[in-house]
């Protein structure tokens, strides 16, 4: 089955006189808002916080202002010699200077390298190198010492600009060379060559064409070696006008981006604004989010599978918690609330009869749920990987809608999106193609994708771009789904990931993985096993702060996190919710044995990509000892 854009009624000529390029689109949106408030960020406040803490205030920036401190930076970039589809690398967290860093490299017509600021020293040095980076953004100290350590390896590197004011001792040969400068030594240099040149920058803002490359992104690399995506500005103004042209998103919305805007989801959240002229708050500060959402009020997040499974976990402990009546009039409520939620996903308008029940419901406990996320919140967008349904369907009965959508580095992130409209949407599901692409299924159940948001290719690998498409000019996405009957697309597994037990049949681990997680609060991750095994096994890591409440409420407070993990009542509590789980499997599929692990899996041990994806084979290798264990005495 073939699902495209023409199955959609939308507007074709918000993609036909689409921008030209990102800087283009930036500077429309100048001309178009330049007073309208363009991003918030959160600075130091001059009044005290509650208890002595400090606080702050959220500080508007018009889109004019921006476009000057853009400017600013860029003319500065050009001062330095930086030529168009130059590689200029950004080394840092999400932060209100990565937005006018990456605005500033595609002003002076080059492309951004994204870094993970996790990203280890050797690394940076194969990103950095194999991208050609002229000149790289580092956010501090440590990122300028990595590269510093690096810099026999960098022969193309002519200058770091860090966005600290304390970037390190430098040596003599870098003092010499201006080898590291600071954003405020590169915003002189601009301002000077601006005075001497104002039309400096738009000069080369004209130069920049919609087949330039804007964006190198590098894979994760949860297998192999990372390769550089190359991203041209057709892809990013495609994927903004498509996004306005199945109007998910409205000029008077409000984003909050947390979202590592090094990871292709963070960095079409960053571009869609330029087309739409919605306000971004932005703050990388993950342990932020929660307090911010009550400050900044949002109308809508981009998150996580994993971000929206902690927030269930303890907003479902809260409710659980309290007293038997009080917790009875919670479970009253989200079930009203399902069945609103159940109404509006088929796309019917609820009866008299629910309608006031629902507002009763919502009254007395849902609306204090949604207050936790800012009030004002219309939906939130799950990417990166799989959400469990049932974890959406329960957010969407305390009123807060999750449209979960599908993207890759390779097609500049949404390829797929479920709408924020009642029958437009369904849970389980990626959605339907953005209007332009076109998404269809291969004979061994692949999803293919063809669109203007597809790559040009991998960065010097010509052999690995030819494989990557079919004789059709189809993206492989080495995704296994398939598409219904209404045109909405399910995601099943990674095509890579799929196993075959020694008896022959097939297992989609991501599917009882995903599951599990949305039965079991105390659990983190899941990793299933048993290719050419003879039974299904698993890997388990418990979740931190929810085991660490289970603990207090179960006399056991103080105990570390691998004392727990070993804990008898503890395995007995995970082996329920695995019980739960093997009673809607196959046979074939059920767990028999699982070991849980003496620590979770992190971004800094290597076992999840930044974008919080698990990193299989690497968890594999690090625990083949424990997988080879459970499979030593036979089945069970």
């Amino acid at each position: 089955m073939l699902m495209s854009a023409s199955d959609e009624a939308y507007d074709p000529s918000l993609l036909d006189s689409r921008a030209v390029s990102v800087p283009h689109l930036f500077r429309d949106r100048v001309a178009a808002d330049a007073d309208r408030p363009a991003f918030l960020r959160a600075m130091p406040s001059r009044a005290p916080g509650a208890d002595g803490a400090d606080a702050e205030d959220w500080v508007p920036t018009t889109w004019a202002q921006a476009r000057d401190l853009a400017y600013t930076w860029s003319a500065g970039l050009l001062t330095l010699g930086v030529e168009l589809e130059n590689s200029v690398g950004i080394a840092a967290g999400t932060s209100f200077d990565w937005v006018i860093a990456d605005l500033a490299v595609m002003c002076a017509g080059a492309a951004t390298t994204t870094i993970y600021p996790t990203t280890l020293a050797e690394d940076v040095a194969y990103i950095v190198a194999d991208s050609g980076c002229v000149v790289v953004f580092a956010e501090d100290a440590a990122q300028v010492d990595k590269l510093r350590s690096q810099r026999d390896k960098l022969p193309e590197l002519r200058h770091v600009v860090t966005f600290s004011d304390t970037p390190g001792a430098s040596t003599d040969a870098e003092a010499a060379d201006d080898w590291v400068i600071d954003v405020a030594e590169l915003a002189r240099r601009g301002r000077a060559a601006l005075a001497a040149d104002p039309g400096l920058v738009d000069a080369r803002i004209d130069q920049v064409r919609a087949d330039h490359v804007a964006t190198i992104m590098y894979t994760s690399g949860t297998t192999g070696v990372p390769k550089g995506v190359l991203l041209p500005h057709s892809c990013w103004t495609y994927e903004a006008a498509a996004v306005q042209a199945a109007d998910i998103l409205r000029p008077d919305d409000l984003q909050y981006l947390w979202l590592p805007l090094s990871h292709v989801f963070g960095k079409v959240l960053l571009t869609l604004p330029m087309q739409i002229g919605f306000a971004t708050a932005v703050d990388g500060r993950i342990d932020k989010i929660v307090d911010n959402l009550a400050v900044v009020h949002p109308t809508f997040m981009g998150a996580a599978p994993r971000i929206f499974e902690k927030a269930h976990a303890r907003i479902d402990d809260v409710l659980r918690g309290g007293s038997p009546v009080k917790a009875r009039l919670a479970t009253w409520a989200l079930g009203v609330g399902r069945q609103m939620a159940d109404t509006l996903e088929a796309g019917r308008q609820p009866s008299r009869t629910l309608a006031a029940r629902h507002a009763l419901a919502d009254k007395l406990v849902l609306h204090k749920i949604r207050a936790r996320f800012g009030s004002r919140m219309r939906f939130m967008i799950s990417g990166s990987a799989a959400l469990n349904p049932d974890i959406a369907r329960w957010f969407a009965s305390c009123g807060l809608l999750i449209i979960e959508g599908y993207g890759l580095t390779e097609s500049s992130a949404a390829t797929c999106v479920n709408r924020p409209i009642p029958g437009a949407y369904a849970f389980g599901t990626i959605g339907w193609p953005l209007p332009g692409t076109e998404a269809k299924i291969a004979e061994d159940g692949e999803l293919l994708i063809r669109g203007p948001g597809v790559m040009r290719g991998y960065h010097r690998h010509p052999d690995a771009t030819a494989e990557a498409f079919d004789e059709d000019g189809f993206f492989r996405t080495g995704d296994i789904g398939e598409i219904d009957h209404r045109g909405f697309v399910r995601i099943t597994d990674r095509k890579k990931d799929v196993f075959k037990t020694s008896g022959g049949k097939y297992v989609s681990p991501a599917q009882i993985e995903t599951r599990f997680k949305g039965l079991c609060p105390l659990a983190s991750q899941m990793l299933v096993h048993g290719d050419r095994r003879n039974f299904a096994s698993a890997l388990v890591t418990l979740d931190p702060d929810a085991i660490a409440a289970w603990a207090s409420a179960h006399g056991k407070h103080g105990m570390a996190y691998e004392e727990l993990a070993a804990d008898p009542q503890v395995r007995a509590e995970i082996q329920a919710y695995v019980d739960q789980l093997n009673a809607g499997l196959n046979r074939w599929e059920t767990i028999k044995k699982f070991v849980i692990l003496d620590q979770d899996l992190t971004v800094e041990n290597g076992d999840l990509t930044p974008s919080l994806k698990v990193k299989r084979r690497a968890v594999e290798s690090r625990h083949q000892d424990e997988i080879d264990a459970m499979y030593a005495e036979g089945r069970p």
